[in-house]
Protein backbone atom coordinates (compact mmCIF):
# COMPACT_ATOMS: atom_id res chain seq x y z
CA UNK A 1 0.00 0.00 0.00
CA UNK A 2 2.80 2.43 0.93
CA UNK A 3 4.56 1.60 -2.34
CA UNK A 4 1.42 2.30 -4.35
CA UNK A 5 0.78 5.58 -2.56
CA UNK A 6 4.37 6.63 -3.17
CA UNK A 7 4.02 5.78 -6.86
CA UNK A 8 0.87 7.91 -7.09
CA UNK A 9 2.60 10.85 -5.40
CA UNK A 10 5.52 10.53 -7.82
CA UNK A 11 3.10 10.55 -10.74
CA UNK A 12 1.32 13.65 -9.41
CA UNK A 13 4.65 15.42 -8.86
CA UNK A 14 5.66 14.53 -12.41
CA UNK A 15 2.34 15.82 -13.75
CA UNK A 16 2.86 19.10 -11.89
CA UNK A 17 6.46 19.45 -13.04
CA UNK A 18 5.73 19.03 -16.76
CA UNK A 19 2.87 21.52 -16.48
CA UNK A 20 4.69 24.24 -14.56
CA UNK A 21 8.20 24.09 -16.06
CA UNK A 22 9.01 27.22 -18.14
CA UNK A 23 5.35 28.25 -17.95
CA UNK A 24 6.20 31.82 -19.00
CA UNK A 25 7.73 30.61 -22.26
CA UNK A 26 5.44 27.78 -23.36
CA UNK A 27 2.97 28.87 -24.61
CA UNK A 28 5.15 31.79 -25.69
CA UNK A 29 2.97 34.59 -24.29
CA UNK A 30 -0.34 35.29 -22.63
CA UNK A 31 -3.28 35.77 -24.99
CA UNK A 32 -5.97 38.43 -24.50
CA UNK A 33 -8.26 36.10 -22.52
CA UNK A 34 -5.45 35.25 -20.12
CA UNK A 35 -4.48 38.87 -19.47
CA UNK A 36 -8.18 39.66 -19.00
CA UNK A 37 -8.43 36.92 -16.36
CA UNK A 38 -5.33 38.21 -14.63
CA UNK A 39 -6.18 41.92 -14.66
CA UNK A 40 -9.75 41.38 -13.47
CA UNK A 41 -8.42 39.23 -10.62
CA UNK A 42 -5.91 42.00 -9.84
CA UNK A 43 -8.67 44.62 -9.92
CA UNK A 44 -10.79 42.56 -7.52
CA UNK A 45 -7.79 42.13 -5.24
CA UNK A 46 -7.02 45.86 -5.16
CA UNK A 47 -10.47 47.44 -5.35
CA UNK A 48 -13.14 44.76 -4.83
CA UNK A 49 -14.49 45.42 -8.32
CA UNK A 50 -13.70 44.20 -11.83
CA UNK A 51 -12.16 46.46 -14.48
CA UNK A 52 -15.62 47.91 -15.20
CA UNK A 53 -16.23 48.83 -11.57
CA UNK A 54 -18.68 45.99 -10.91
CA UNK A 55 -18.31 44.65 -7.32
CA UNK A 56 -17.69 40.89 -7.24
CA UNK A 57 -19.69 40.09 -10.39
CA UNK A 58 -21.35 36.76 -11.15
CA UNK A 59 -20.28 37.15 -14.75
CA UNK A 60 -17.44 39.32 -16.05
CA UNK A 61 -18.11 41.71 -18.93
CA UNK A 62 -14.46 41.69 -20.08
CA UNK A 63 -14.52 42.58 -23.79
CA UNK A 64 -18.23 41.86 -24.14
CA UNK A 65 -17.71 38.10 -24.30
CA UNK A 66 -18.90 37.73 -20.68
CA UNK A 67 -16.61 35.32 -18.88
CA UNK A 68 -17.87 32.95 -16.19
CA UNK A 69 -16.49 33.81 -12.73
CA UNK A 70 -14.86 30.80 -11.06
CA UNK A 71 -11.49 30.92 -12.85
CA UNK A 72 -11.05 34.64 -12.23
CA UNK A 73 -11.82 34.29 -8.52
CA UNK A 74 -9.41 31.36 -8.26
CA UNK A 75 -6.71 33.56 -9.81
CA UNK A 76 -6.90 36.18 -7.04
CA UNK A 77 -4.69 34.25 -4.53
CA UNK A 78 -1.98 33.48 -7.10
CA UNK A 79 -1.96 37.10 -8.32
CA UNK A 80 -1.67 38.22 -4.69
CA UNK A 81 1.37 35.96 -4.26
CA UNK A 82 3.12 36.17 -7.65
CA UNK A 83 1.80 39.45 -9.08
CA UNK A 84 0.64 39.89 -12.66
CA UNK A 85 2.76 37.14 -14.19
CA UNK A 86 2.12 34.17 -16.49
CA UNK A 87 2.63 31.82 -13.53
CA UNK A 88 -0.04 33.60 -11.48
CA UNK A 89 -2.57 33.56 -14.32
CA UNK A 90 -1.93 29.97 -15.40
CA UNK A 91 -1.48 28.41 -11.95
CA UNK A 92 -5.19 27.54 -11.41
CA UNK A 93 -5.17 25.62 -14.69
CA UNK A 94 -1.88 23.91 -13.85
CA UNK A 95 -3.23 22.76 -10.49
CA UNK A 96 -6.51 21.72 -12.10
CA UNK A 97 -4.51 19.57 -14.52
CA UNK A 98 -2.85 17.77 -11.61
CA UNK A 99 -6.21 17.37 -9.86
CA UNK A 100 -7.57 15.80 -13.05
CA UNK A 101 -4.79 13.21 -12.90
CA UNK A 102 -5.58 12.48 -9.25
CA UNK A 103 -9.32 12.12 -9.74
CA UNK A 104 -8.85 10.11 -12.90
CA UNK A 105 -7.04 7.63 -10.67
CA UNK A 106 -9.64 7.79 -7.91
CA UNK A 107 -12.67 7.60 -10.21
CA UNK A 108 -11.20 4.69 -12.17
CA UNK A 109 -10.60 2.90 -8.88
CA UNK A 110 -14.26 3.43 -7.93
CA UNK A 111 -15.45 2.06 -11.28
CA UNK A 112 -13.16 -0.98 -11.59
CA UNK A 113 -11.58 -1.54 -8.18
CA UNK A 114 -8.24 -2.37 -9.82
CA UNK A 115 -5.08 -0.43 -9.02
CA UNK A 116 -3.38 -1.29 -12.31
CA UNK A 117 -6.21 0.16 -14.41
CA UNK A 118 -6.26 3.24 -12.17
CA UNK A 119 -2.51 3.84 -12.46
CA UNK A 120 -2.50 3.46 -16.23
CA UNK A 121 -5.47 5.83 -16.57
CA UNK A 122 -3.78 8.44 -14.36
CA UNK A 123 -0.44 8.02 -16.16
CA UNK A 124 -2.05 8.57 -19.57
CA UNK A 125 -3.99 11.53 -18.18
CA UNK A 126 -0.73 13.11 -17.03
CA UNK A 127 0.98 13.02 -20.44
CA UNK A 128 -1.75 12.85 -23.11
CA UNK A 129 -1.64 15.87 -25.47
CA UNK A 130 -5.30 16.68 -24.84
CA UNK A 131 -4.95 17.24 -21.11
CA UNK A 132 -1.29 18.30 -21.03
CA UNK A 133 -1.64 21.13 -23.55
CA UNK A 134 -4.78 22.60 -21.98
CA UNK A 135 -3.26 22.47 -18.49
CA UNK A 136 -0.56 24.98 -19.46
CA UNK A 137 -3.04 27.66 -20.55
CA UNK A 138 -5.34 29.74 -18.33
CA UNK A 139 -8.52 27.97 -19.41
CA UNK A 140 -11.80 27.84 -17.50
CA UNK A 141 -12.57 24.49 -19.17
CA UNK A 142 -9.66 22.80 -17.42
CA UNK A 143 -10.88 23.91 -14.01
CA UNK A 144 -14.45 22.87 -14.88
CA UNK A 145 -13.15 19.41 -15.80
CA UNK A 146 -11.37 19.07 -12.44
CA UNK A 147 -14.48 20.17 -10.54
CA UNK A 148 -16.69 17.74 -12.46
CA UNK A 149 -14.39 14.76 -12.02
CA UNK A 150 -14.09 15.46 -8.31
CA UNK A 151 -17.87 15.84 -8.06
CA UNK A 152 -18.54 12.57 -9.87
CA UNK A 153 -15.95 10.75 -7.73
CA UNK A 154 -17.47 12.01 -4.48
CA UNK A 155 -20.91 10.97 -5.74
CA UNK A 156 -19.68 7.39 -6.05
CA UNK A 157 -17.83 7.64 -2.77
CA UNK A 158 -20.91 8.85 -0.90
CA UNK A 159 -23.41 6.32 -2.27
CA UNK A 160 -21.11 3.51 -1.11
CA UNK A 161 -20.79 4.77 2.47
CA UNK A 162 -23.51 4.86 5.08
CA UNK A 163 -22.34 8.31 6.23
CA UNK A 164 -22.28 9.79 2.72
CA UNK A 165 -24.13 13.07 2.28
CA UNK A 166 -23.49 14.16 -1.35
CA UNK A 167 -22.75 17.73 -0.25
CA UNK A 168 -19.18 17.67 -1.60
CA UNK A 169 -20.44 16.31 -4.89
CA UNK A 170 -23.26 18.85 -5.11
CA UNK A 171 -20.94 21.82 -4.43
CA UNK A 172 -18.26 20.73 -6.90
CA UNK A 173 -20.69 19.90 -9.71
CA UNK A 174 -22.55 23.16 -9.07
CA UNK A 175 -19.34 25.19 -9.36
CA UNK A 176 -18.51 23.58 -12.72
CA UNK A 177 -21.53 25.22 -14.39
CA UNK A 178 -20.18 28.60 -13.27
CA UNK A 179 -16.76 27.86 -14.72
CA UNK A 180 -17.09 26.95 -18.41
CA UNK A 181 -19.96 27.11 -20.88
CA UNK A 182 -19.89 23.47 -22.05
CA UNK A 183 -20.49 22.37 -18.47
CA UNK A 184 -23.64 24.48 -18.25
CA UNK A 185 -25.12 21.78 -20.46
CA UNK A 186 -23.02 18.75 -19.59
CA UNK A 187 -23.12 18.90 -15.78
CA UNK A 188 -26.93 18.89 -15.40
CA UNK A 189 -27.08 16.11 -17.99
CA UNK A 190 -24.46 13.88 -16.38
CA UNK A 191 -26.08 14.54 -12.99
CA UNK A 192 -29.40 13.25 -14.32
CA UNK A 193 -27.55 10.21 -15.67
CA UNK A 194 -26.05 9.51 -12.23
CA UNK A 195 -29.40 9.93 -10.48
CA UNK A 196 -31.19 7.69 -13.00
CA UNK A 197 -28.67 4.85 -12.99
CA UNK A 198 -27.87 4.81 -9.29
CA UNK A 199 -31.33 5.69 -7.93
CA UNK A 200 -31.47 2.58 -5.71
CA UNK A 201 -28.21 3.51 -3.98
CA UNK A 202 -29.46 7.09 -3.63
CA UNK A 203 -32.69 5.88 -2.05
CA UNK A 204 -30.76 3.87 0.55
CA UNK A 205 -28.52 6.84 1.27
CA UNK A 206 -31.55 9.11 1.63
CA UNK A 207 -33.17 6.79 4.18
CA UNK A 208 -30.00 6.95 6.30
CA UNK A 209 -29.14 10.65 5.92
CA UNK A 210 -32.27 12.52 4.92
CA UNK A 211 -31.25 15.98 6.08
CA UNK A 212 -27.84 16.12 4.41
CA UNK A 213 -29.04 14.50 1.18
CA UNK A 214 -31.90 17.01 0.96
CA UNK A 215 -29.45 19.82 1.71
CA UNK A 216 -27.16 18.66 -1.12
CA UNK A 217 -30.17 18.65 -3.46
CA UNK A 218 -31.07 22.19 -2.42
CA UNK A 219 -27.49 23.38 -3.01
CA UNK A 220 -27.35 21.79 -6.45
CA UNK A 221 -30.80 23.06 -7.45
CA UNK A 222 -29.97 26.58 -6.31
CA UNK A 223 -26.75 26.84 -8.33
CA UNK A 224 -28.22 25.22 -11.43
CA UNK A 225 -31.34 27.41 -11.30
CA UNK A 226 -29.25 30.54 -10.87
CA UNK A 227 -27.13 29.48 -13.85
CA UNK A 228 -30.25 28.85 -15.96
CA UNK A 229 -31.66 32.28 -15.11
CA UNK A 230 -28.35 33.91 -15.96
CA UNK A 231 -28.15 32.03 -19.26
CA UNK A 232 -31.56 33.44 -20.23
CA UNK A 233 -30.17 36.97 -19.91
CA UNK A 234 -28.39 38.77 -22.73
CA UNK A 235 -25.10 38.67 -20.84
CA UNK A 236 -25.39 34.98 -19.99
CA UNK A 237 -26.10 33.90 -23.57
CA UNK A 238 -23.67 36.32 -25.24
CA UNK A 239 -20.93 33.74 -25.72
CA UNK A 240 -23.25 31.10 -27.17
CA UNK A 241 -24.83 33.64 -29.51
CA UNK A 242 -21.39 34.19 -31.04
CA UNK A 243 -20.71 30.49 -31.69
CA UNK A 244 -24.21 29.06 -32.29
CA UNK A 245 -24.96 26.92 -35.35
CA UNK A 246 -27.75 29.24 -36.45
CA UNK A 247 -26.30 32.66 -37.20
CA UNK A 248 -26.65 35.41 -39.78
CA UNK A 249 -24.06 33.62 -41.91
CA UNK A 250 -25.91 30.28 -41.80
CA UNK A 251 -29.23 31.98 -42.59
CA UNK A 252 -27.58 33.62 -45.59
CA UNK A 253 -26.28 30.21 -46.67
CA UNK A 254 -29.78 28.74 -46.44
CA UNK A 255 -31.16 31.58 -48.56
CA UNK A 256 -28.43 31.06 -51.15
CA UNK A 257 -29.23 27.34 -51.44
CA UNK A 258 -32.90 28.16 -51.86
CA UNK A 259 -32.15 30.66 -54.60
CA UNK A 260 -30.08 28.21 -56.67
CA UNK A 261 -32.33 25.20 -56.07
CA UNK A 262 -34.03 23.72 -59.15
CA UNK A 263 -36.71 22.01 -57.07
CA UNK A 264 -40.31 23.28 -56.73
CA UNK A 265 -40.58 26.13 -54.24
CA UNK A 266 -42.57 24.18 -51.64
CA UNK A 267 -40.06 21.29 -51.77
CA UNK A 268 -37.16 23.72 -51.50
CA UNK A 269 -38.66 25.31 -48.38
CA UNK A 270 -39.28 21.92 -46.79
CA UNK A 271 -35.73 20.73 -47.49
CA UNK A 272 -33.83 23.94 -46.83
CA UNK A 273 -34.80 25.84 -43.69
CA UNK A 274 -33.45 26.61 -40.25
CA UNK A 275 -34.72 23.37 -38.73
CA UNK A 276 -33.33 21.01 -41.36
CA UNK A 277 -30.06 22.97 -41.43
CA UNK A 278 -29.79 22.78 -37.64
CA UNK A 279 -30.53 19.05 -37.48
CA UNK A 280 -28.15 18.13 -40.30
CA UNK A 281 -25.36 20.33 -38.92
CA UNK A 282 -25.85 19.11 -35.36
CA UNK A 283 -25.66 15.44 -36.38
CA UNK A 284 -22.57 15.98 -38.57
CA UNK A 285 -20.89 17.90 -35.75
CA UNK A 286 -21.74 15.16 -33.26
CA UNK A 287 -20.26 12.43 -35.45
CA UNK A 288 -17.11 14.45 -36.19
CA UNK A 289 -15.99 14.21 -32.56
CA UNK A 290 -15.46 10.47 -32.92
CA UNK A 291 -13.29 10.67 -36.03
CA UNK A 292 -9.80 9.18 -35.91
CA UNK A 293 -8.53 12.30 -37.67
CA UNK A 294 -9.66 14.52 -34.80
CA UNK A 295 -8.53 12.16 -32.04
CA UNK A 296 -5.31 10.70 -33.43
CA UNK A 297 -4.08 12.77 -36.37
CA UNK A 298 -4.96 16.46 -36.52
CA UNK A 299 -6.84 17.57 -33.41
CA UNK A 300 -8.93 20.73 -33.55
CA UNK A 301 -8.32 23.69 -35.83
CA UNK A 302 -7.70 26.32 -33.11
CA UNK A 303 -3.98 26.97 -32.73
CA UNK A 304 -4.33 27.82 -29.01
CA UNK A 305 -5.77 24.47 -27.92
CA UNK A 306 -3.53 21.87 -29.56
CA UNK A 307 -0.48 21.44 -31.76
CA UNK A 308 -1.51 21.43 -35.39
CA UNK A 309 -1.22 18.11 -37.24
CA UNK A 310 -0.94 16.26 -33.93
CA UNK A 311 -3.73 14.18 -32.48
CA UNK A 312 -5.21 14.70 -29.05
CA UNK A 313 -4.25 11.12 -28.19
CA UNK A 314 -0.95 9.39 -29.00
CA UNK A 315 -1.04 6.88 -31.84
CA UNK A 316 -0.10 4.09 -29.44
CA UNK A 317 -3.46 4.71 -27.74
CA UNK A 318 -5.49 3.56 -30.76
CA UNK A 319 -5.10 -0.24 -30.41
CA UNK A 320 -5.54 -0.14 -26.65
CA UNK A 321 -8.60 2.11 -26.63
CA UNK A 322 -10.14 -0.14 -29.28
CA UNK A 323 -9.43 -3.28 -27.26
CA UNK A 324 -10.54 -1.57 -24.06
CA UNK A 325 -13.84 -0.33 -25.51
CA UNK A 326 -14.76 -3.72 -26.95
CA UNK A 327 -13.69 -5.67 -23.87
CA UNK A 328 -15.46 -3.30 -21.48
CA UNK A 329 -18.73 -3.28 -23.38
CA UNK A 330 -18.70 -7.07 -23.67
CA UNK A 331 -17.92 -7.55 -19.99
CA UNK A 332 -20.70 -8.52 -17.60
CA UNK A 333 -18.68 -7.63 -14.53
CA UNK A 334 -19.23 -3.88 -14.87
CA UNK A 335 -22.78 -3.98 -16.23
CA UNK A 336 -24.09 -1.04 -14.20
CA UNK A 337 -21.12 1.18 -14.94
CA UNK A 338 -21.44 0.20 -18.60
CA UNK A 339 -24.58 2.32 -18.99
CA UNK A 340 -22.96 5.22 -17.14
CA UNK A 341 -19.92 5.19 -19.45
CA UNK A 342 -22.07 4.90 -22.61
CA UNK A 343 -24.30 7.82 -21.61
CA UNK A 344 -21.24 9.89 -20.67
CA UNK A 345 -19.77 9.24 -24.13
CA UNK A 346 -23.03 10.26 -25.79
CA UNK A 347 -23.47 13.35 -23.60
CA UNK A 348 -19.89 14.64 -23.92
CA UNK A 349 -20.09 16.12 -27.46
CA UNK A 350 -23.65 17.47 -27.25
CA UNK A 351 -22.79 21.01 -26.11
CA UNK A 352 -19.97 21.36 -28.65
CA UNK A 353 -22.22 20.02 -31.42
CA UNK A 354 -24.54 22.99 -30.89
CA UNK A 355 -21.74 25.33 -31.96
CA UNK A 356 -19.75 26.04 -35.10
CA UNK A 357 -16.05 25.28 -35.63
CA UNK A 358 -16.31 21.62 -34.70
CA UNK A 359 -14.80 19.29 -33.71
CA UNK A 360 -13.42 21.61 -31.04
CA UNK A 361 -10.65 20.53 -28.68
CA UNK A 362 -11.67 22.76 -25.78
CA UNK A 363 -15.46 22.42 -25.93
CA UNK A 364 -15.16 18.63 -25.97
CA UNK A 365 -12.99 18.48 -22.87
CA UNK A 366 -16.15 16.94 -21.39
CA UNK A 367 -14.97 13.62 -22.90
CA UNK A 368 -12.10 13.45 -20.46
CA UNK A 369 -11.00 11.23 -18.81
CA UNK A 370 -13.01 8.52 -20.64
CA UNK A 371 -10.43 7.96 -23.43
CA UNK A 372 -7.74 7.45 -20.77
CA UNK A 373 -9.89 5.08 -18.72
CA UNK A 374 -10.87 2.93 -21.71
CA UNK A 375 -7.27 2.88 -22.90
CA UNK A 376 -6.09 1.78 -19.46
CA UNK A 377 -8.74 -0.94 -19.45
CA UNK A 378 -7.46 -2.12 -22.84
CA UNK A 379 -3.84 -2.15 -21.66
CA UNK A 380 -4.62 -4.22 -18.57
CA UNK A 381 -6.86 -6.54 -20.58
CA UNK A 382 -3.97 -7.20 -22.97
CA UNK A 383 -1.53 -7.63 -20.07
CA UNK A 384 -3.87 -10.13 -18.41
CA UNK A 385 -3.50 -12.32 -21.51
CA UNK A 386 0.29 -12.34 -21.10
CA UNK A 387 0.69 -12.88 -17.36
CA UNK A 388 4.05 -14.59 -17.71
CA UNK A 389 5.62 -11.53 -19.34
CA UNK A 390 3.44 -8.90 -17.66
CA UNK A 391 6.30 -6.92 -16.10
CA UNK A 392 8.24 -6.81 -19.38
CA UNK A 393 5.24 -5.68 -21.43
CA UNK A 394 4.26 -3.12 -18.78
CA UNK A 395 7.74 -1.61 -18.96
CA UNK A 396 7.63 -1.54 -22.76
CA UNK A 397 4.24 0.19 -22.79
CA UNK A 398 5.26 2.80 -20.22
CA UNK A 399 8.56 3.44 -21.98
CA UNK A 400 6.82 3.80 -25.36
CA UNK A 401 4.34 6.29 -23.94
CA UNK A 402 7.19 8.31 -22.46
CA UNK A 403 8.95 8.30 -25.84
CA UNK A 404 5.80 9.62 -27.49
CA UNK A 405 5.49 12.31 -24.84
CA UNK A 406 9.16 13.29 -25.13
CA UNK A 407 8.79 13.74 -28.86
CA UNK A 408 5.58 15.72 -28.35
CA UNK A 409 7.18 17.93 -25.68
CA UNK A 410 10.12 18.72 -27.96
CA UNK A 411 7.74 19.69 -30.76
CA UNK A 412 5.69 21.79 -28.33
CA UNK A 413 8.68 23.72 -27.00
CA UNK A 414 10.37 24.15 -30.37
CA UNK A 415 8.47 24.06 -33.68
CA UNK A 416 5.05 24.89 -32.24
CA UNK A 417 6.29 27.76 -30.08
CA UNK A 418 8.39 29.17 -32.91
CA UNK A 419 5.83 28.83 -35.70
CA UNK A 420 2.70 29.83 -33.80
CA UNK A 421 3.85 32.62 -31.48
CA UNK A 422 1.62 34.93 -33.55
CA UNK A 423 -1.44 32.94 -32.41
CA UNK A 424 -0.58 33.92 -28.82
CA UNK A 425 -0.38 37.67 -29.56
CA UNK A 426 3.34 37.52 -28.98
CA UNK A 427 5.08 40.88 -28.88
CA UNK A 428 2.68 42.81 -26.65
CA UNK A 429 4.76 42.23 -23.52
CA UNK A 430 7.88 43.55 -25.24
CA UNK A 431 5.98 46.50 -26.71
CA UNK A 432 4.46 47.48 -23.36
CA UNK A 433 7.82 47.11 -21.60
CA UNK A 434 9.36 49.46 -24.15
CA UNK A 435 6.53 51.97 -23.78
CA UNK A 436 6.69 51.98 -19.99
CA UNK A 437 10.48 52.40 -19.85
CA UNK A 438 10.14 55.44 -22.14
CA UNK A 439 6.85 56.63 -20.61
CA UNK A 440 8.10 59.96 -19.23
CA UNK A 441 9.65 61.03 -22.56
CA UNK A 442 6.36 61.19 -24.51
CA UNK A 443 3.17 63.22 -24.41
CA UNK A 444 1.18 60.63 -26.40
CA UNK A 445 1.65 56.87 -26.84
CA UNK A 446 -0.22 55.32 -29.76
CA UNK A 447 -0.76 51.57 -30.21
CA UNK A 448 -2.31 49.68 -33.08
CA UNK A 449 -5.39 47.51 -32.54
CA UNK A 450 -4.35 45.15 -35.31
CA UNK A 451 -3.53 42.25 -32.99
CA UNK A 452 -6.46 42.67 -30.63
CA UNK A 453 -7.26 44.67 -27.48
CA UNK A 454 -3.93 46.40 -26.75
CA UNK A 455 -5.33 48.27 -23.75
CA UNK A 456 -5.65 45.05 -21.72
CA UNK A 457 -2.01 44.17 -22.35
CA UNK A 458 -0.94 47.65 -21.24
CA UNK A 459 -2.98 47.32 -18.05
CA UNK A 460 -1.64 43.85 -17.31
CA UNK A 461 2.05 44.23 -18.11
CA UNK A 462 2.32 47.63 -16.44
CA UNK A 463 0.32 46.48 -13.38
CA UNK A 464 -1.71 49.65 -13.85
CA UNK A 465 -3.56 50.78 -10.75
CA UNK A 466 -7.17 49.57 -11.30
CA UNK A 467 -8.70 52.44 -9.33
CA UNK A 468 -6.81 55.01 -11.40
CA UNK A 469 -7.83 53.27 -14.62
CA UNK A 470 -11.55 53.21 -13.81
CA UNK A 471 -11.52 56.87 -12.71
CA UNK A 472 -9.28 58.16 -15.50
CA UNK A 473 -10.72 61.34 -17.03
CA UNK A 474 -9.17 60.38 -20.39
CA UNK A 475 -10.81 56.95 -20.44
CA UNK A 476 -12.81 56.35 -23.63
CA UNK A 477 -14.81 53.10 -23.86
CA UNK A 478 -17.85 52.26 -25.95
CA UNK A 479 -20.05 49.39 -27.15
CA UNK A 480 -20.19 48.59 -30.84
CA UNK A 481 -20.76 45.43 -32.94
CA UNK A 482 -21.36 43.25 -29.86
CA UNK A 483 -18.02 44.26 -28.36
CA UNK A 484 -16.71 46.73 -25.80
CA UNK A 485 -13.86 48.82 -27.20
CA UNK A 486 -11.29 50.90 -25.35
CA UNK A 487 -9.81 53.75 -27.37
CA UNK A 488 -7.97 55.77 -24.76
CA UNK A 489 -6.80 56.09 -21.19
CA UNK A 490 -4.08 58.23 -19.63
CA UNK A 491 -1.69 59.15 -22.49
CA UNK A 492 -2.35 55.89 -24.38
CA UNK A 493 -4.41 55.96 -27.57
CA UNK A 494 -5.44 52.73 -29.31
CA UNK A 495 -6.11 53.08 -33.00
CA UNK A 496 -6.85 50.98 -36.05
CA UNK A 497 -4.06 50.41 -38.54
CA UNK A 498 -6.02 52.16 -41.26
CA UNK A 499 -6.33 55.30 -39.12
CA UNK A 500 -2.57 55.85 -39.24
CA UNK A 501 -1.83 58.32 -42.09
CA UNK A 502 1.23 58.09 -44.24
CA UNK A 503 1.66 61.87 -44.16
CA UNK A 504 2.64 63.47 -40.86
CA UNK A 505 0.35 66.01 -39.21
CA UNK A 506 -0.40 67.38 -35.74
CA UNK A 507 -3.97 66.02 -35.61
CA UNK A 508 -5.25 62.65 -36.76
CA UNK A 509 -8.93 62.18 -37.48
CA UNK A 510 -9.91 58.58 -36.71
CA UNK A 511 -12.66 56.53 -38.34
CA UNK A 512 -14.77 57.17 -35.23
CA UNK A 513 -14.38 60.91 -36.00
CA UNK A 514 -12.39 61.33 -32.80
CA UNK A 515 -9.39 63.64 -33.12
CA UNK A 516 -6.03 62.65 -31.67
CA UNK A 517 -3.69 65.55 -30.87
CA UNK A 518 -0.11 64.53 -31.67
CA UNK A 519 1.42 67.97 -31.66
CA UNK A 520 3.79 66.99 -28.85
CA UNK A 521 6.29 64.18 -28.45
CA UNK A 522 4.73 60.97 -29.77
CA UNK A 523 5.61 57.25 -29.54
CA UNK A 524 3.85 54.98 -32.03
CA UNK A 525 3.72 51.20 -31.73
CA UNK A 526 2.37 49.99 -35.05
CA UNK A 527 2.35 47.10 -37.49
CA UNK A 528 5.50 46.81 -39.63
CA UNK A 529 5.99 49.70 -42.06
CA UNK A 530 2.71 51.36 -41.16
CA UNK A 531 3.76 54.82 -39.98
CA UNK A 532 3.93 58.39 -41.37
CA UNK A 533 6.74 59.46 -43.65
CA UNK A 534 9.65 61.01 -41.84
CA UNK A 535 9.04 59.32 -38.50
CA UNK A 536 12.07 57.64 -36.91
CA UNK A 537 12.13 53.85 -36.25
CA UNK A 538 13.45 53.13 -32.75
CA UNK A 539 13.02 49.37 -32.62
CA UNK A 540 11.30 46.41 -34.26
CA UNK A 541 9.74 43.52 -32.32
CA UNK A 542 9.61 40.12 -34.02
CA UNK A 543 7.59 36.96 -33.67
CA UNK A 544 9.66 33.94 -32.69
CA UNK A 545 9.80 32.82 -36.33
CA UNK A 546 11.60 36.04 -37.22
CA UNK A 547 8.69 37.93 -38.82
CA UNK A 548 8.18 41.50 -37.64
CA UNK A 549 5.17 42.17 -35.45
CA UNK A 550 5.63 45.77 -34.28
CA UNK A 551 7.60 48.78 -35.45
CA UNK A 552 8.23 51.26 -32.64
CA UNK A 553 8.64 54.76 -34.04
CA UNK A 554 8.65 58.32 -32.79
CA UNK A 555 7.69 61.64 -34.29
Amino acid sequence: MKYRNLLLWILLAFAFLIRVISISDYPPSLNWDEVSHGYNAYSLLKTGTDEWGEPYPQIFRAYGDYKLPVYIYLTIPSVAIFGLTPLAVRLPSILAGVIVVLFTYLLTQKLFDRKDISFFAAFISAIAPWSFFLSRVALEANVALALTLAGVYYFFDDIKHKNGNLIRSAVLLSLSVWTYNSYRFFTPLISLVLISIYHKELKKLFLKNKVTVVLSGIIFTFFISAMALQFLSAEGSARYDNVAIISEASIGQIEHIRNISQLPEIVTRVLYNRYTYFCYTFVSHFVSHFSTDFLFTSGGSNYQFNIQSHGLLFAITFPFITIGSIAFFLSRKYRKHYLFIVLWILAAPLAASLTKDTPHTLRTITFLPLPYILTAYGITYALDLTKKYRSIFTSIIVFTYLLYFTRYFITYTNEYTRNYSWAWQYGYEQAVDYAMTQYEKYDVILMTKKYGEPHEFVLFYSSWNPAEFKNDSNLVRFYQSDWYWTDRFDKFNFINDWDIPMESSDNWILESEEMVDISGKVLLITSPGNYPNGWHVLDTIHFLDGQAVFDIVEK
